[in-house]
């Protein structure tokens, strides 16, 4: 049903009615039955209607605008006031003529004419009966035309099926009027209060929203229930579209209010920020935008990032996602795509700054001015990751740091020791809360370009957990051919690492992955000497620890005498980190003096060092006497580099049991025993009684207690100190050894040469006993490392006895 509206003949259009006329009733059984009984006239003057159809008892308001409706009506008006009005076949035609409209019409009586300020008049109508056009009369001034009345056929009594018709047509005429927002609340009261059939049949179907056609039908229907039964299937089909209408309305209202509840907030909280001063994110987008512009990237990264911020366009900027999108945009602009640092390959300048900044590391430096210059040569990466390994404390880190400045590029340091998620080197995906990208894509966005010099520090020290492991994720980083489409879980996307330069650095090759370790080179960093150590201290050390003190070089003088004293007597390490923490303390001991205005040595002295460092500490690290059988010196190779260890063995009456102490190895232990039974195998060669094997207990002692200790580098040492054990003859005096021994009497190399060389060095030792391979370790290394030292190489363990031991017995020389 529709909304009662001014129905024009030229164009529809609504107007009102003037607020002074008179309310028209509904029509009544009585208003019907009078109709019925009048006659209608011969001939009718006859008003076409453009859009609407008239139904008997019906009172329509209409707009007449074309001059021969206009005169019509106001010759009808001034005389009886009935006219015929009959629908058009097609609105569009401005003068209709008698084959232009529909046969069947409806008499009308005017009830009031109204001028209105356009010009336009407006005519209340109300219907009577049914008609037809018999035939047109004349056509000018306007149609005039003789008709003849068509009865309506109703129902015989009382027809229980119509009554149940007519029900239903008043039910569900209310239930539209109830659900319908267009139609007033109050046409269910004039639905109500109809008591005509015929009358509440014409009222609905005149305002149902059919068409001009489908209207037209029901007014030709001469069967009452026949058109009531039409007008029911009209109703049902509007109410069902009512019905989904209002579902979707409802729905649309539904989300529609939501958005714009959002919408308004939005606009609210965009209005506060830029009040605070904030970046509203229209702005914050187009920012972004425009800093895409200057960025040099190729197809594919272009398109990704054209999509990522539609995505974001078209979020909600307060949903939690908006502030991910966010943060990865901005990671996507603040990486360096494609930008690169100019390389300074001057090598002349390079090798001035690693002098400069290193003393010593002669064989490194070499190799790195090597790495440089292939660089230089091919223009490329793509050549072995460097692996800097050795003890702590030499300079590993830092000659990374040259490297970078010799080159000009970005320094950028990652610290590897201790990771156990993979995550940390490949980052979170972003749908993670706290998503991350990884510590490689994190670190190029600090260094602000595509080629720094990458430091992986303590790369020996990644462990794995049930987080995966990082030393695996490493694997596609460290590999020239992989690492130009580097995927960063966080980026979702490759990243090319091909230009960056990486240099690892480790303690220990044992605990790098194979296949990791097969990725790099490795180059060895040894420890330094007393005098390279020395030379540190007085070049670089105590001038920086003046410096971070607050003090001039006038402020503590240190010569090399006293350094020297440093380095023996407080200090045992391949590196000179512990060499600087004393330094430290002696520079703060400088600082104490001249803040509390206090007189002390400008040049130390042995006495200050003592003062202040308290008694030397490292005197163990000398050399013992060899005045008891059974004690040598050997040599062993730390993660801090060389050191020097006793054996120690002693006798004791017994069964011939066999002890070893010291918290030594599964290894270390079976080299005692292979020592022990090769003497019971050769006791007749090196004068032994064999009955001493069953008469005493032999127990072996590696001090210090609470240090570990494993490697078979100890075999010699045990042997000629067994052997020293049972003839009861004196060990040569500053003597050191090292070497793995077998039962067949061989004696093998072993490794670590260069540290344990300079151990022996430290300890005062004069001669070293090696194995005959090891021969080509002691040519590699530098002369200066070698002076004052003297090396015996051996290849079978009789050759250890002869050289290690003197035919002179010790002083109170057991009788075995």
């Amino acid at each position: 049903m529709k909304k009662t509206s001014f129905l024009s003949l030229d164009s529809l259009s609504l107007q009102e009615f003037d607020e002074n006329s008179e309310l028209i009733p509904l029509m009544t059984p009585e208003d019907e039955e009078e109709i019925n009984n009048e006659e209608l006239p011969a001939t009718l003057p006859i008003l076409s209607l453009r859009n609407t159809v008239l139904f008997p008892g019906v009172v329509i308001p209409i707009t007449a605008g074309r001059d021969k409706s206009i005169k019509l009506i106001n010759d009808a008006n001034k005389g009886s006031k009935v006219i015929g009005v009959v629908a058009q076949k097609d609105e569009a035609i401005e003068n209709p003529t008698a084959k232009d409209i529909h046969e069947t019409g409806t008499v009308a009586r005017i009830l009031r004419v109204l001028k209105m300020p356009d010009g336009n008049t407006t005519v209340i109508i109300q219907g009577k009966k049914r008609f037809n056009v018999a035939e047109v009369i004349t056509e000018e001034p306007y149609m005039n035309a003789t008709i003849r009345e068509v009865p309506e056929a109703k129902p015989v009594g009382q027809s229980k099926e119509f009554n149940a018709i007519i029900e239903s047509i008043k039910d569900l005429a209310l239930q539209i009027i109830q659900d319908s927002p267009n139609i007033p609340s109050e046409a269910s009261f004039a639905i109500k209060n109809i008591q005509s059939d015929s009358f509440l049949i014409n009222f609905v179907s005149s305002n149902m929203n059919l068409s001009v056609q489908e209207k037209q039908r029901l007014l030709e229907t001469n069967d009452l229930k026949e058109r009531a039964l039409e007008t029911l299937k009209y109703m049902n089909i509007e109410f069902q579209k009512l019905e989904l209408k209002n579902d979707i309305q409802s729905k649309v209202q539904s989300d529609m209010n939501q958005q714009q509840r959002e919408y308004f907030l939005h606009q609210q909280m965009k209005t506060i920020q830029e009040e605070l001063g904030g970046v509203s994110y229209d702005e914050e987008l187009e920012e972004m935008k425009e800093r895409a512009k200057s960025k040099k990237w190729d197809d594919k990264v272009k398109k990704h990032f054209d999509k990522e911020i539609a995505k974001m366009q078209r979020m909600n900027p307060q949903v939690a996602e908006y502030s991910i999108q966010r943060n990865y945009l901005d990671l996507f602009l603040d990486l360096p795509w494609n930008e690169f640092s100019k390389d300074k390959f001057d090598l002349k300048r390079a090798k001035r700054i690693l002098d400069k900044d290193h003393y010593g590391l002669d064989d490194v430096k070499r190799r790195i001015i090597e790495y440089l210059a292939v660089l230089k040569l091919r223009n490329d990466m793509k050549s072995p990751i460097l692996c800097l390994y050795g003890p702590p404390g030499v300079g590993k880190t830092s000659l990374g740091k040259s490297i970078a400045e010799a080159l000009g590029r970005e320094y950028v340091r990652i610290s590897l020791g201790g990771l156990r998620d993979e995550a940390e080197i490949r980052g979170h995906r972003k749908t993670y809360i706290g998503a991350m990208p990884g510590r490689i894509i994190q670190s190029l966005k600090k260094a602000g370009t595509s080629n720094p010099v990458f430091v992986l520090d303590e790369i020996d020290k990644l462990s794995n957990s049930h987080q995966g492991d990082p030393s695996s994720a490493m694997l596609e980083v460290l590999d020239p051919e992989q690492n130009s489409e580097f995927y960063d879980n966080f980026l979702e996307m490759g990243f090319d690492l091909s230009k960056v330069m990486f240099i690892a650095t480790s303690n220990s090759l044992n605990t790098i992955q194979p296949a990791l370790r097969d990725r790099m080179e490795i180059i060895n960093v040894t420890g330094y000497t007393i005098e390279e150590k020395v030379e540190i201290a007085k070049r670089h050390l105590l001038p920086k620890q003046l410096e971070e003190h607050g003090l001039d070089d006038k402020a503590l003088k240190i010569a090399k005498p006293q350094l020297e004293k440093i380095v023996e007597g407080y200090t045992r390490e391949s590196g000179v980190r512990g060499l600087e923490k004393q330094i430290a303390k002696m520079v703060r001991y400088a600082a104490k003096n001249i803040a509390m205005e206090e007189t002390y040595n400008i040049k130390v002295t042995n006495d200050d060092i003592v003062e202040v460092l308290g008694s030397p500490k490292m005197e163990r690290d000398k050399y013992e006497n060899n005045d008891v059988a059974g004690v040598v010196t050997g040599l062993a190779w730390t993660r801090v580099g060389g050191d020097i260890l006793f054996i120690e063995s002693i006798l004791s009456k017994g069964k011939g049991s066999l002890s070893i102490t010291g918290n030594l190895g599964k290894v270390m232990k079976e080299s005692a025993t292979i020592a022990m039974e090769y003497i019971k195998a050769n006791a007749d060669e090196f004068g032994i009684n064999p009955e001493v094997f069953d008469k005493y207990n032999v127990h072996i002692h590696v001090p210090e207690g609470a240090t570990p200790k494993d490697g078979p580098s100890a075999g010699v040492t045990m042997l000629t100190s067994l052997v020293s054990l049972f003839t009861q003859r004196k060990v040569k005096k500053n003597i050191a050894m090292t070497g793995e021994i077998t039962l067949r009497g061989k004696v093998l190399p072993v490794g670590g040469i260069k540290e344990k060389i300079l151990a022996a060095k430290r300890a005062r030792i004069k001669e070293i006993l090696l194995c005959e391979d090891n021969k080509r370790d002691i040519d590699e290394i530098k002369p200066e490392y070698l002076k004052g030292l003297t090396f015996h190489y051996v290849s079978d363990m009789r050759d250890v006895i002869k050289l290690a031991l003197t035919n002179q017995k010790v002083k109170d020389a057991k009788k075995l």
